[in-house]
This record gives C-alpha cells, structure tokens and sequence, in this order.
C-alpha cells in the first residue's frame, strides 16, 4: 500500500462530540472527517494551527494560481500540496471548502486541451475528495457528467491516436513526476482508462437528476447489437448511469433503462461481449436499491448465468465456446450482485445459492485442479466479504443520506445461519487447494465473524489432527493459515461461542513443537510462530488460577480459562527452550563451515525475524511475574555461551533486545555492566585494540550491547559514563568487524535518545496487571483497543538527552571531520582502511542523530508568480539553532574529500561507497527511510487485514495494530520532507552524484545512480538543472569522455524502472535539448555499436521514450468558469486564504504570461523539428552512419506530430522523401507519419443537421428498434440506387453502419451538399507548401515507381499481411488530393493484379482499399470513372486468387465497405455478388469468392437484407456441395446471413433471411434422414457429378452443409439455438459416434461437435419440452448420445430446469427409463448421468428412488440352463437381468456421486451392493468397479470416513476392500 492510499483507512465513528465541538471552536469549522491518529500523536496541540496555516496558504496560492492562469508550476504544485495536506490531515476543512475543492478540481480535470499526465494528477486528487460519499450529499454537490462523457470519449475513442497524432503513453508515471516528487512518494503506474473510470465512479451520485434521461437519448442511437458501438454504448452506461437516487427519484432514474435492459439481457443467450457490462450494471443497481426492484422473476436466470460463467468441465466433452472462456462474468459483479439480492420476503435467493454451492461444491475438492479453479476460489473468499459488508452497512454504519435498505428486506439472524451453512461446506474444502489456503483463510475470517460458532468447529477437527501429526505439512500449513484468520474470533468469544477461548491454550501448546530444528521446512518455524504471535497478541499472559478461590462470580467458562491460565508460564519457558534449540543449532560453523559466505540466508533472516518478532510479543504480553522468570533465562544462556555474530550470534541479540525493550529498568541492570565489564576486561590489553581479528568473547560482547541499546533513551542516561567509555575504546578498533559493531553501538544510542517512538505495544494501556477482586485479565482476551483511551506512553528527547547526543557528536563526530578534512587538505596521510572507518563514524553518527540536524540551507532556484514555498511540518522537535549543524558540517567535509578521492585514489571503491550514501543521507534522511516505511506499511496493512473485524469496522483493531499506525503516522509527517524547495546546496551534491554515475567503476556507477534517482524524484526542477550537465558527457565535440562516463551517461538518461526519465521530461525546453543530443551522440568517438550492451542501452532508451511520450501541451490555458470556481474559493473563509486574490494588474500580468507561454510552446516545436533533422541530415553525411541513428531520430520527429498544429514543411518533406528510404524500419516509420500529416492537412467538410423522420416522411414509435418503416430509406434497395448524377446528390448517404437501428439521434449530422463542400480538384498554386511538397513527389513518376517497388517487396516470407498503416496513406492521400494521383498509379495496380506473389497481391489490396475509402467525397463522376477501373480489377484480382493471398482481399474489401453507406458501394456488391460459386479456378477459388463477400457484406450488418436474400436464394441449391472447404465457407456466411435475425426485446422481425423459415426449408430437404431408421454413413464420394443422385445421397451432402452452419454460428450469434435448430436434434444423436476415436469421418465429428456446442446452449423453459421428446429413438446410438447431450444440457441450465418441477420430474423419467435400457452401454451412460445429477444435486436420493433401485436389483433371475454342447450361446440377456443390472447400477451411482464424503444412507447401500458380488457378469464387474472407485476417492480421508459405519459393516467392507488375489 504506497502512502497515497493512507487517508483512505476508514475512520472510526467515535461518540466523541466534546473532542468535535472543541476542535470546532479551535479551528473555526467542523472539519469533514480528519485523520483521528493525529490526535494521540505527543505533539497533538501544535497540529490546529499547523493545519489551518497550511490550508490557508493552500486556498490563497491554488486559488491565485488559476486566477493568474499558471497552471505550470503553480496549480500543479499546490492541488500537489492539497494531496499532501489531505494525507497528513485527512479531510480537516469545512464542507463549503470540501465543495469548493471538488469543483475546482472537477473543472481543472474537464479542461479540453490538458495534457494527460495533469488531467490524471488533477483526477487522482478529485477522486480522493470523493471517495467517502456520505461526507457530500447530493443536496451540496451537483457535478455534470457531460464534460467526463467528451473526455473519456476524446481519449478512449481517440480519432487521432492510431495515425501518430496523438500520444497517450502506455502507462503513466504518477503525474508529471518530473517536477515536485516527495508530495507523490511513489510513482503509481496505472493507465489513464483505469483512473478515468474511478474518476467517473466516484462522480457519478452527484449527477444532476435529469442526467438518466439524457444519457440514454445520447447512447440509445448506439444501441446496434451487430456493431461495435453496442459496446461502446453499454459501457457508457455501466459507467455513467447513477443508481444512488433517492427513492423518490427512481422514476427519474433506473426506471426508465431498468426494463428495456434486463429484458435485452434476459433475451440474448450467447454471451456478446457487452453482457459484461449489463452484468456490471445490475450488480451496482441491486446493491444501491436493494428492497426496490423485484429480482425474484429473473433469479433462476441469473443463477443459471453464473453458473454457466464459472466455465466448469461438465460431461465426457471437454469442448468449450471460445467466447464463454474470454466474455465471462466478472467474479467482483456476481459477489456484488448476490449478496444484494440475499435476504426479502421470499428468500429465493439463498435457496438459489444454496443450490448453486451444492452442485459445485465437488470441484473445490484438492483432488480437482484446472483453470477454473481460480474463478472458484475467488468466488469463496469475495462472496462472505461482500455480504459482511452489506452487514456492517445495516447494522453499524452511521446512517448517511444514502438510502438506507427498507426493513423488509434487511438480513435477518436466519438469513446469515443459512448463508453461512450454504458456504460453509466449500470454504472447508477449499481450504486444502492446490492454490493454497489464502482464499479459505479470508473466507473463514469473515465467516467467523457473522457466525463463529458453525465455522469454528469444523476448522479446530481439522487443525488438531493436523497439528498432531508431521508427515503432511500441506495440511498443516492450510489448517494453521486458516486458524490465524479465525483466531480473534475464537479468543473474543462472546455470546454465540463462549467455549472458543478454551481452546487457545491448547493451541499454543501444541504450536510449539513447529518451532523444531530439525524441521524439514523453515516455514513451519515461520507459520508456528505465527500462529503464535497472533494469539499471544490477543491476550495479556497472566496466571490468573488463584482467582478461583477468592471469587465467587466466574460463570463455568471462566473457571476454566483461570485454571488454564497457570499453564502460560510454562509455555513461555518451553518456548524459550525451544529458541535456544533452534538457535543451537543454527551457528555459522554448523551450518556452512566449507562455504565463504557469512551472511544469513534468506530463509534463516526469515526464522530470524519471525522468532525476534514471536518473542517480543511474548514477552511484551507476560506479567511481571513471568518475565523475570523468562529474563533470567535469556540472560543466562547469553552470557554463559560464546556465540558467533553472524547467524546465532544475531538471533540471540534479538532475544535480549526484545527483553530489554519489554521492561528496560530491570533487562539493563543485568545486561549492560556485564558487557561493559567483558569488553573492558578483555581489552585491557593495547594489543587486542591493534589485532586483525577479534577475541570472539568480545565481539560477541560487543553484538550483544549494541542490540541491547535499542531501549528508551530515558533508562540509557544511567549507564551514560560506561557507554561512552566502550565507544572511545572499540570506535577505532582495528578490526573492520569490530569497529562496525562499535558503530552500529553509537549509531543505536543515538536514536535511542534523538527519536520520538511509543514505548510499549501491550494489548491493555498501563501493561499487563495481575487479576484482583474487581479486575480479571481473563475479561480482556481479544478485546479491541479503545482509540479515545490508547494511553501511549511516547519517549520523546529530554533536554539531558538531547544535550547527551551533542555531547556524543561534539566527542566523536568533531575530530573524525577534522582528521578527514586534514587528510583531503594533504596536511595527514591517513591510510584507506582508516578513511573508511571515520567515513563509517561520519555515517552512523548522521544516520542516529539525523533528527536533530536541521536541513541543508542555501539560495533558492525558481521562477514563479505564485509562491512555491514548502510547509515545514512539525515532528516533535525543536531545532537547536545557536550551536553547529552537523548536517551542513559534514556536508563541508565530504565533498572536498570526495573530489581528492576521485582525483587521487578514484580505485578506493569502498570509501566510494560510503561517501555516496553519505551524501544521499545528507539530503534526505530524518529519521526514517522511505522504503522502511512502506515495507512497515506494507506489514501493518497484512496484518491488519488479517486481523480486521470488517463487520462492525469503526477500528475495532487490537491496540498494539493502533499504536504502530499512530507511529507510521508521525512516521509520515517525518517523511514529508520540508527540503522539496530546491537549494544551491542541493545542486552541488546532486552534481556530485552525477559525477560518481559516469565514474569508471560499474558498482561506483550503479549506487550513485540510484541514489542520484531518488533525488531527482524528490527536489524540484533539480531535473532542468542537471540534464545539461549530463549531456555534456554525449557531447560529440568532447573527446576527452571515456566509453564508461559515456555509458554513464546514457543511464542517466535512462532512469530506473519507476522513477524518472531524464530523456523523457515533459517540456519543450528539456526535451529540445535531450531529443537532439542523443541523435548526436551517434558521431560521439567513445560510441561503440560493437558493444552490445550500448546497443541495448539505445534500444532501451528510445523505447522507453516512446512508451512514456505523451503529446507535450501547446495550449495552456485556462477557462473563465474554472476562474470564477477559484475566486469563489477566495472568498471563503475559516481559515482565510493567504495570500489573497490577485489583482486586476497581476491577473494582466498572468494572461500575458500565458499567451506568451503558449506562444513559445509552438516555437520550441519547430525548433526541436529542426534541430532533429539538422542533426539527422549531418549524420546522414557521414561516412558509415549508424544506421541506428536513424531509426531514432525519425522515430523522434513521429513523436513531434500532432493533431492541432500542422508539421513544418521541412519535416513534411523530410518524411517524404524517407518513403524512399534504403530502411525497412525508416520507410515503415515515414508511411505512419506521412498518414499523420496527411490527416493534419485533411480540409474540414460541412455538415448539416438532418431530421431523419423528414426524409422517411414517417414517426417511429416509441422503442422499436431494427428494421422499421422510417429507416427503410438508407437500405440497400437495387430499384433505388442512385446511377447518375441528380441522383447521387440526392441521395441522403449514412455512412455510419448503427445509426437508425435502434432510435434516431437528437440531431443527425449528415455531410452538407457538393458545393458546399472544399473545392476538388484544387491546383498546385491553390495548395500549401506541405500539400504542394506531397503533390509534387506523388505526381513525379519515378518517385512512384520507385515508392510502388517498395511496396511489393517482400518482407517476411509467409508472414506479410494486409497493413492498415499503408492503407490509412493511400486513404489520406485520394481523399486529400482526389484522383490527381490515379493515371500515374493505373498501370501499376493492373500490372500488380496479374502478378499472383503474395506480395504483390498486398500491395495492390492495400491501394484499392485506400482508393475506396478515400473516395468518400468525390463527385459522381468521378466515382463512376473510379468504378469503371476498378472492377476489372477486382474480378482479375478475385481469379488469381491464391492461398497466400485470400485473407488479404478478405481484409481490403472489408476494410473498403466499413463504415460506408453500402448506396454508394453499390457497383463493389453488385460485382461481388455476380455467380460467387462458378466451380471455375476449383473449389477453392469458390471458398475465397465466398470469403471476401461475406468481408464485405458482414461489415454493412443490417443495411442490405435485398443482398442477403439474393445471396441465400443462391446459395440454397448449392447447399449440397461436395467440397470441404466450400461447405466450410458457406456455413460461415449463412451465420453472417442470418445474424440480423435476432430475438430480442422491441425488435421488429428482420427484412433480413430468418432463421425459421430456412430451418424449415433444409428440414424438408433432409426428410429422407429423418424418416428411415438405418444408421446415415457418410458414404459420398467427393466430386460434383451432374446428374441425379438420389435423395438421400443429396441429403447427407446438405446435412454436412448445415452441421458447419451449425458449428460456426454457436460462437458467433447471439442466441444459442432457435427453437427449429432444436428440431435437428434427434438427427443428430443418430449420427454423433459413441466413442471417442479420431478416426470417424468429418460428418461424424461435426454433430459431435454440434451437439457439444448445442448443449452448452442457454434454453429456456418453454424449449425444454422440445428437447426432451426426442430421446425416444430405437437407434441405442441415439439413446446414448442423448445421455451425454442431457448432462451437459442439464448442469448449464441446472436453475432454469430447478425452477420448473415437471422439467425436473420429465429428466428423471427420462433417465430411469434408460437405466433399464437393454443395450448395456446407454445403462451404464444412465447411471453416469443419474450420478453426475445426484452429485450436482439437479436430483436427490430420497426415500422412493432408493427403493426404486433396491426393489430393481433384488429382481430374480432365471435359474441358468445347462447348455448342449456346441449349442449357439444366447447372447441377448434377459429382461430380468437388465432390470437387476439397472438396480445395482442406480445403487452405484448413488455412491459415486459423494466422492468425498460419506452421507447417512451410504453405508447400507454398500452393504446391498455387496450381495451383489457374485453376481453374473455385468453385474459382478459394476459392483467391482464401484468399489474400487470409492476405496480410490474415500482413501485421503478414511479415518474420518470409517467413523460412519458400524463394526459389522466395517467388517465386511474390509473383506471387499481387501483384495484376497493378492495373497493367493
């Protein structure tokens, strides 16, 4: 979690109204809702009027910067300020500047030409502002929604964007980083779409009421389900729509969408891509009116849809349609949604959910794995989330004006019991998930907190076993994770489980032996003393058993608890026992003796951590008591063993620092004087302090009294004259070891006295307290900590402290600066080892004194009208200014010693080292690093969540959680750094780091680089200042630069992952410096392209820049209305704005300032355009260029295009003529920008509003939508083309495929008529000198040869496609200059069109389909000519059409007809519907004609129902094709015919073919298959012969016809199946194969495949009688395969069919009729089918159907003949057998279908079964075969399972089990 989402944590609703009237009276408002941990902080009284000043001083210079117009740097660096003041203070302002904020903000964000990067740091402030709604009612806030509508719409729906005239980059940094950083801590990458739409969501119940209305009369036109804006239209309205009005409103609100769209919703089946987003919809509707819409009707259909959506595998077939897979639902809606529907009068829902659970609840088994599994899981641990919250928002959040759930449809008590029960037995499966255990863990956290007493239980049966055993660690991590999440429930008890507390001691016990030396895995140790420390945290460990005797009101529970409670004492020692072992054997020696290493390893820093931290909470939580105990303990074995100071060494110095911070009075007494007197006692000899290598007694000594340090800084003053005495003695040890450990020893003291830091972090405020009469720690267990009662005890520096630490300094830190200044002046020769150890001193000393130390001062850098001043935030102390600063002493010392270094010892890397950290300390640190923070952060935020009671929220957090925020919030404000405003003294250490990147040394280079990194994102401007110093290094004049400073350099320039790119800064003025020098530094000499990590290095560079590159602003300016917001603001008060408005004299001053900037914006570009092709043009004269170079630089100069200023002409020509270019990659880079510029030159053409009910001369109703009298007019009609000139214009053309499907727009733009429009044909002297510079090099006949011959090269063999970058120049190019260009390209596109290369062929596609749509605008005649040429074309082209090339002719005539009026292509579509299917050029020149017809026709939708029908009409009698591929072909395009015809709500019937009515007609044709009996062989051979063939042959050619129809259409139409469709069913249950073999013919494998697909289907009630008649076959063939079809069928409708009994009764007839089938396969496939509905409970085993079966399988048999020899075996069993076979295979689905658990009735029906035995074949092979199977899926759990049975069954189950073959 990064600092921005601080704010965010909820606030407590604390009854604290003195504390609210007092802060009132303070500040002079009622603050909104300020950060409540501000108040525990020690400095609290000083924040009122910190606050107040800050936001004064933020209202006066935001608001004066919009009124002077500076929105760069002023505006952007104060809406920084207000994000800084809102995490530091939350939001502590009044409404009416709450108000005031949002509205500024709000019309900053909609200011049309805002760059991205500002209008997303503008839109990451507002969403903060909104982000708690009830803190503004609709009453304070109206918001409009159009100007978001245009901007999502400008950005999202860029026009420009795919032509290179717009950038918006990949991702973005947190806004403009660039400039003032520290404000912005992290940089957060996330794409604009993803802050748009929260910006959106969290403006949403603000607007206006009327707003419904006018979104759906805006996006209603959009409403065409065949196109693309359908999309685009619903998810405008899950986006925009607000569903928060308040009841009153509803009329105004969903009412009027809410019918139209669940009904279109309802309607459609197949999964269109905008289902998502009505899905999206609904959920956020049911959520925010839950009790004001009926769900009831549509609840079977919902659930159906979720189920369906969920994607499990059901049925022996594993097809899926690919759709399911990529559209299906969100997991976060449903959650969303159900949870909103639980609960009301009729409960439907949870008996739904409970359905839905029981029939899933087999795939959360571990034993189950695929890629659903992860859509399970997430649907487990979400769903109780969401309905906690739906909880907490009824019974505990403070009422709001949101509208509150009506009290008849609040969750009652039984609503939870029975949605905990429905989700209960999944969860318990889940937790054991070859995902892991997390998703359960949560689940059960929130599950166990509405009903901890029917969770709990279960998790305990499972954690004890678990935990007794080791041999399955698996189950012991799942089951310990699980019971962290449980944990505060258990402990806290309460009403609904008082026995949970009982059981924590036993858990605690037996958590210990996980902390075992000999474990095989490190992360029991880490999971046990998890658990450990979570429970431990909980409760205070006292020894409360005495209380027994002396009181006399213990309820029986808490009797228990005290007597337990004697025990704690004993797991605290066995605890340490068990560390000591651990760390025993964990030393160095032991562990890595051959190894050179001496640092930890990961996984032993892991132990490390999680024993210290256990430890500490233990100790933390003892009594007095207990702790002495366990104090003498520690010490002991610290004092009495030698460790070493790497591994055991560290780990028994965190023991005893843990017990020193505990109670440090009573540690330090024991700890301290024995090491001072070891060390002093062993280094009475001089010689020691001079040895290499250090007595181990007094390292370790010298370990233990640096950990032991660590304690309040109060205590430490005691022992002040022993502590200094050490460190004057160790500092300067010889040994580096030694000294480092004396270091860290200064460095611990310090802090201990300089920072300010809670003392304690116990569960109860005053510590752990013995029990007594009146109290009892027992009643304390889990208890929340009381915010308005968190007693911290803070240490904050006395002033003997603060005198001791300066002391310290004055001591030690003075003559180290003395001796390193002595050194660097040459008066000292000091050797490098001594430079490193003062530089170590210099270190420690800054690092543990650095609170103290006020920042580096100096001359400011900047240039404003507005003050861009910094806010000085108080952290508790106060400068001592009259002495010296440090800070700025050592600052003196290091940069002279680090210039001598580098001049005279540039090798001594290690001082290096040091000194770079130095100074990056010097410049930022106070007390705490940033990354500290956030991992602290990070942690504080996991164990919170693991903890959190979300139910009843208001921070009900254990107080130790409370405290560490309380902290991370002073922590915060130490951050927020006062040096942001940059100095001189920033500069030159900056400088310095600079200096070490481009050193010699690749380590050297990499830390400066980093560190120089962190600067640049924290000083701002510094980036300004240095990129010039760093170009300097590229600099191609300079030969003194060496390749390493080089490569340096370029680093520099790079950034690291998340900061800043220097080469990438966005502004004019940096980037015409940056852009220019890398393109030079091709001529640098020290610039090797035969390394190849320089190589990278520019590969890296340029893709970085173009990934962040954003199109820089031109126009800054700012709005009136956004002026009049500010002002307003101005004149508001508590607190007053400071400074005030400006006047009319500065706001001058500012316009002028502004036009002035925008003025130089425009100059800056054209300069940069120069000086990037100046420099181009001088590499390109050199000899041997770096082709590279090149690339680069014409890739900048894209960069440079923009939509709203022309290029300049030299650019225009530069990218001309590099379409010549020897470069693929250059030409490729000029086609894309020359399509850009011919864009920008494009002329504007004149529309006019049109109303379309006047050229209909018709009304619409209401909402019909399709095809309707009044849009009849802009059909394809044959009778009505326009063929001449009048015609043509009068014709009202539609170029835009959606208009008039669903309703007419407010107001239609159509293009105004010919001479009104730009004058065609213009001269060369009526152009610009761009358009004259393009004209004159397309009209130059070498040129085109020369460009055409590039064209048609081949590029990648096999790989070259039809490109749209080549398509949008030619397009530009005939729409800009008319047919100026044609006679010149004529004979090249006929000579390309004869040559049949697959090059060639893309070439002249990509012309054609350019020459088409850019001939938009031309003249009649013009078009007609056009015509006249093109069609030969086009009829040659579709001849020599080859396999190569038929996907790019698909592509150019789709492309050609997209978005054009299909009147205007009419002569295109009357060509390509000329005999498709000749049989001339062979089949597959038939296929390909088919092909590129259907490209074009599919993109007119539903503009040509004449074409459709005269396609079908054609195609009808050749239905019956031989050929494969054409069959294939004409299966798709009868789906593109038939995708008009859809049934959904409002539609009228299509003009276009319907889908019944041809049914109709191939049923007829395939008579002769339905009516005989005889299996259907696909006996055909394949040729076209003439003549009759009979009916039959005829039929099954037609049939393979209609199966790929079939095929295609289930993933492409919108309903699965029509009724009719379903009347080809029984056909296609004959000829679908039984068994899965790859051998059987096409025809066989397609209705497999069909029938697969088809079953998949969504049906609905009334189709499911239809399908259920036909299983009546007397082909077996048939009766199976209609099995396979039903399970499948069944499990993706199981809702719809549940919700209608006599379906249900029909299926379960169905199936037990097949049971007793006579062909053993359709029995067996029944039984598989009757276990597959048991398991998924469509089905359950009640009293009758268990009967059913036993009375079935007790059927007599005949008693067995003897037979004569040689007699003929009577192979047909008799129908008793059948029956007594159809028994025992009911019996076995029974038990199959409770793989993994063991239900009351199962036992006995193991038992009949057995009987069963020895029975005649098939039976006996059943029984075999069940057997085995439940012994197979009931193994893992068999000790829980057996406990079901009696002995005798047990008995006998062994025996059957047992297999006695293995001993024969």
């Amino acid at each position: 979690m990064t600092v921005s989402n601080i704010i965010e944590v909820e606030e407590p609703h604390l009854g604290d109204c003195n504390m609210k009237k007092e802060a009132t009276e303070f500040l002079g408002f009622v603050p909104q809702k300020d950060i409540v941990y501000n108040e525990l902080l020690p400095y609290k009284d000083k924040l009122d009027d910190e606050s107040n000043e800050f936001l004064a001083q933020i209202k006066g210079n935001l608001g004066r910067a919009v009124q002077l117009r500076e929105i760069w740097p002023g505006v952007l660096f104060w809406t920084r300020k207000l994000s800084t003041y809102m995490r530091l203070y939350g939001r502590k302002f009044s409404k009416e500047d709450h108000v005031h904020f949002v509205k500024l903000l709000y019309e900053l964000v909609t200011i049309p030409k805002l760059e991205i990067s500002m209008m997303q740091s503008f839109a990451r402030l507002l969403i903060t502002l909104l982000k708690k709604k009830e803190l503004l009612s609709r009453e304070d806030l109206e918001l409009p929604w159009r100007p978001l509508y245009e901007l999502q719409d400008r950005i999202l729906y860029s026009k420009t964007e795919h032509l290179g005239l717009n950038w918006f980059p990949r991702y973005i940094m947190c806004c403009c980083i660039q400039y003032w950083s520290l404000s912005s801590f992290s940089c957060i990458c996330s794409s604009v779409e993803a802050v748009l739409k929260t910006l959106i969501k969290n403006c949403r119940p603000y607007f206006p009421e009327s707003a419904t209305q006018e979104m759906l009369e805006e996006w209603r036109p959009l409403m065409c389900p065949f196109d693309v804006t359908m999309q685009k239209a619903m998810g405008y309205f899950e986006l925009f729509l607000p569903t928060t009005l308040p009841p009153e409103l509803h009329d105004k609100g969903f009412k009027l969408w809410f019918d139209e769209l669940i009904s279109l919703w309802v309607s459609v089946q197949n999964l269109p891509s905008w289902e998502v987003n009505l899905v999206g919809l609904f959920a956020r509707l049911a959520n925010d009116n839950i009790g004001y819409i009926d769900w009831d009707p549509y609840i079977p259909k919902i659930f159906t849809r979720i189920l369906r959506s969920l994607n499990l595998p059901v049925g022996s077939s594993e097809m899926l349609v690919s759709r399911y897979l990529t559209n299906a639902y969100d997991i976060s809606h449903v959650v969303i949604w159900i949870s909103a529907l639980l609960g009301g009068p009729s409960k439907q829902t949870q008996t739904q959910l409970s359905g839905l659970f029981n029939s899933i609840a087999s795939f959360f088994h571990p034993s189950n794995h695929g890629r659903w599994l992860m859509k399970l899981m997430k649907l487990v641990q979400r769903l109780p989330v969401s309905v906690v919250k739906r909880l907490h928002r009824e019974r505990y959040r403070m009422p709001t004006w949101l509208t509150p759930v009506p009290q008849s449809h609040l969750l009652s008590e039984q609503d939870i019991t029975d949605f905990v029960e429905s989700m209960k037995q999944p969860v318990l499966l889940a937790m054991f998930s070859k995902t892991g255990s997390l998703d359960a863990a949560q689940a059960l956290q929130n599950l166990a907190l509405l009903r901890p007493e029917l969770v709990i239980p279960p998790v305990l049966e499972k954690t004890y076993p678990a935990m007794e055993t080791l041999t399955e660690p698996h189950q012991l991590t799942a089951t310990l994770s699980c019971m962290i999440g449980v944990a505060r429930s258990l402990v806290a008890g309460g009403q609904r489980f008082p026995e949970g507390p009982t059981h924590m001691l036993p858990l605690l016990m037996r958590a210990l032996p996980g902390v075992d030396p000999n474990d095989f895995s490190k992360c029991m140790v880490r999971l046990s003393s998890r658990q450990l420390a979570t429970f431990v945290t909980l409760v205070p460990l006292v020894d409360c058993s005495a209380a027994i005797q002396t009181r006399n009101d213990l309820t029986q529970v808490e009797k228990e608890l005290c007597s337990a409670s004697a025990e704690f004492e004993d797991f605290v020692l066995q605890f340490i026992d068990r560390c000591f072992a651990l760390i025993d054997t964990s030393t160095l020696e032991q562990t890595r003796e051959e190894m050179e290493t001496e640092k930890m390893t990961h996984l032993e820093s892991l132990v490390e951590l999680g024993l210290s931290s256990t430890f500490s909470t233990i100790l933390t939580q003892c009594s007095m008591e207990i702790f002495q105990v366990a104090l003498g303990k520690v010490f002991n074995f610290a004092t009495t063993n030698i460790f070493e100071t790497h591994v055991a060494g560290r780990m028994v110095a965190d023991m005893c620092r843990a017990a020193t911070k505990c109670h440090p009075a009573e540690a330090l007494k024991l700890f301290l004087p024995h090491c001072c007197n070891v060390i002093l006692q062993i280094s009475d000899n001089e010689e020691v302090l001079n040895e290499e290598e250090l007595d181990k007694e007094l390292m370790w000594n010298l370990q233990l009294l640096s950990e032991v340090t660590r304690v309040d800084g109060d205590q430490l003053l005691l022992y002040r004259s022993q502590l200094v005495q050490i460190l004057q003695l160790t500092l300067h040890l010889k040994c580096k070891q030694g000294y480092n450990l004396a270091c860290k020893l200064l460095y611990h003291i310090l802090r201990s006295m300089s920072l300010i830091y809670p003392r304690e972090y116990c569960s109860m405020p005053g510590g752990v307290q013995q029990h007594t009469d009146t109290y009892l720690p027992i009643k304390d267990w889990g208890r929340p900590g009381d915010l308005l009662n968190l007693g911290i005890q803070w240490h904050v520096p006395s002033t003997e402290e603060t005198e001791f630490v300066f002391y310290l300094l004055d001591l030690l830190l003075k003559p180290e600066l003395q001796r390193l200044q002595k050194h660097t002046r040459g008066e000292q020769d000091i050797s490098r080892d001594d430079v490193l150890q003062s530089l170590s001193i210099v270190h420690n000393c800054l690092l543990g004194a650095s609170s103290f130390l006020p920042p580096l001062n100096g001359e400011p850098v900047i240039n404003s009208m507005i003050q861009l001043c910094e806010k000085n935030v108080y952290t508790g102390v106060d400068y001592d200014l009259s002495g010296e600063n440090y800070r700025e002493e050592i600052c003196k010392v290091i940069r002279p010693l680090l210039h001598h270094t580098l001049e005279h010892s540039e090798d001594d890397t290690k001082s290096l080292f040091s000194i770079i950290k130095i100074i990056n300390d010097l410049l930022h640190f106070k007390g705490s690093h940033k990354h500290e923070f956030d991992s602290r952060w990070k942690s504080f935020s996991l164990i919170k969540k693991s903890m959190e009671n979300k139910l009843h929220g208001s921070k009900q957090h254990i107080r130790a959680l409370l405290i560490d925020r309380v902290m991370l919030q002073h922590e915060l404000r130490n951050l927020t750094m006062e040096g942001c405003c940059y100095r001189s003294v920033h500069q030159d250490l900056i400088n310095d780091l600079l200096r070490l990147s481009t050193s010699r040394y690749s380590q050297v280079r990499s830390k400066a680089q980093n560190m120089l990194f962190t600067a640049l994102g924290t000083y701002s401007l510094c980036c300004r200042d240095i990129i010039p110093a760093v170009l300097e290094y590229l600099d191609p004049d300079r030969t003194d630069v060496t390749q390493q400073q080089f490569k340096g350099a370029l680093y520099c320039l790079l950034g690291n992952h998340s900061g800043i790119c220097l080469a990438n800064l966005q502004y004019w003025d940096c980037i015409a410096l940056t852009w220019p020098a890398i393109v030079r530094s091709g001529m640098n000499p020290s610039m090797s392209l035969e390394k190849s990590s320089v190589v990278r290095l520019f590969d890296d560079l340029a893709d970085r820049i173009h990934r962040q590159y954003e199109t820089i602003g031109i126009d800054f300016s700012i709005p009136e209305s956004c002026v009049e917001v500010a002002l307003k603001m101005m004149k508001s008060s508590n607190p007053e704005p400071t400074p005030c408005a400006a006047s009319e004299q500065e706001e001058l001053e500012g316009r002028k300032r502004q036009e002035q900037k925008n003025k130089d914006s425009v100059l800056h570009s054209k300069c940069l355009n120069g000086k990037v092709m100046e420099i181009h043009w001088s590499c390109a004269c050199l000899f041997g260029r770096p082709w590279k170079f090149e690339q680069i630089a014409i890739g900048f100069l894209s960069l440079m295009l923009r939509d709203d200023h022309p290029l300049p002409s030299s650019a225009v020509l530069f990218f001309v003529e590099s379409l010549n270019h020897d470069s693929l990659l250059v030409r490729n880079g000029a086609i894309s920008a020359v399509s850009g510029i011919l864009k920008q030159l494009k002329r504007p053409h004149k529309k006019v509003a049109v109303n379309p009910y006047d050229i209909s001369e018709l009304k619409s109703s209401s909402l019909l939508v399709g095809d309707r009298p009044d849009n009849q007019w802009l059909q394809y009609d044959s009778n009505r083309l326009p063929r001449s000139q009048q015609d043509w214009n009068e014709c009202c053309f539609i170029e835009k495929t959606h208009w008039g499907y669903s309703t007419w727009p407010r107001k239609l733009m159509l293009y105004a008529p010919l001479e009104e429009q730009p004058k065609q044909g213009k001269t060369r002297e009526e152009m610009n000198e761009s358009e004259q510079i393009i004209y004159d090099h397309f009209s130059d006949q070498q040129f085109i040869d020369q460009f055409i011959q590039y064209l048609s090269l081949e590029d990648r063999k096999g790989k070259d496609k039809f490109s749209p970058r080549r398509f949008c120049l030619f397009k530009g190019l005939f729409r800009n200059f008319d047919d100026a260009f044609l006679p010149l390209l004529k004979p090249h596109m006929e000579r390309l069109v004869a040559d049949s290369h697959e090059s060639t062929q893309c070439c002249v596609a990509e012309i054609i389909s350019g020459l088409i749509r850019g001939s938009k605008h031309w003249s009649y005649s013009k078009v007609e000519k056009l015509w006249a040429l093109l069609c030969p074309l086009l009829r040659k082209a579709l001849s020599n059409i080859t396999i190569e090339t038929y996907a790019d002719w698909g592509t150019c005539i789709a492309t050609a007809c997209e978005s054009r009026d299909p009147r205007k292509l009419h002569w295109l579509f009357e060509m390509l519907m000329e005999s498709p299917v000749t049989g001339e050029g062979g089949s597959f020149v038939d296929a390909c004609r088919l092909y590129v017809l259907q490209g074009g026709l599919a993109q007119q939708e539903w503009r040509v129902p004449e074409l459709l029908h005269r396609l079908l009409q054609y195609l009808e009698p050749k239905l019956t094709q031989v050929y494969k591929n054409v069959r294939e072909r004409i299966g798709s395009v009868l789906t593109y015919i038939f995708m008009i015809d859809v049934n959904l709500p409002h539609t009228q019937p299509t003009t276009s073919p319907r889908i019944a009515e041809f049914t109709e007609r191939v049923l007829a044709r395939l008579k002769p298959l339905t009516e005989g009996e005889e299996e259907i062989q696909n006996h055909v051979v394949e040729e076209n012969t003439e003549g009759d063939q009979d009916e039959r042959t005829q039929a099954i050619k037609l049939l393979k016809t209609v199966l790929k129809w079939l095929m295609t259409s289930a993933g492409r139409s919108f309903s699965s199946v029509v009724p009719e469709q379903l009347r080809l069913l029984p056909l296609l249950f004959k000829i679908a194969p039984v068994e899965n073999d790859d051998s059987y013919d096409e025809m066989k494998r397609d209705a497999k495949t069909c029938l697969s697909l088809m079953s998949q289907g969504l049906l609905y009630s009334e189709q499911i009688p239809q399908v259920l008649n036909i299983s009546r076959s007397s082909s077996w063939h048939a009766r199976y395969t209609v099995l396979t079809y039903l399970q499948i069928m069944v499990f993706y409708n199981l809702f719809t069919f549940l919700s209608d009994a006599k379906a249900v009764s029909d299926v379960r007839a169905l199936v037990l009729r097949l049971l007793e089938d006579e062909q053993l396969e359709v029995r067996e496939m029944a039984a598989t089918t009757i276990s597959g509905f048991l398991q998924c409970n469509f089905l359950s085993i009640d009293e009758p159907m268990q009967a059913h079966f036993e009375a079935l399988s007790k059927t007599r048999l005949p008693k067995r003949k003897r037979r004569e020899l040689g007699s003929v075996v009577d192979t047909i069993p008799s129908a008793d057998l059948v029956r007594r076979h159809a028994g025992v295979l009911g019996l076995s689905a029974c038990i199959l279908s409770s793989p993994y658990d063991v239900p009351a009735w199962m036992p006995q029906i193991l038992m009949d079964l057995s009987g069963h035995l020895n029975d005649t074949q098939p039976i006996e092979m059943t029984v075999k075969k069940t057997l085995s199977d439940f012994r197979r899926t009931h193994h893992d759990n068999w000790q829980e399972h057996k406990q079901k049975f009696t002995d005798d069954q047990l008995l006998v189950l062994t025996d059957l089990l047992v297999s006695p073959c293995y001993y024969a």
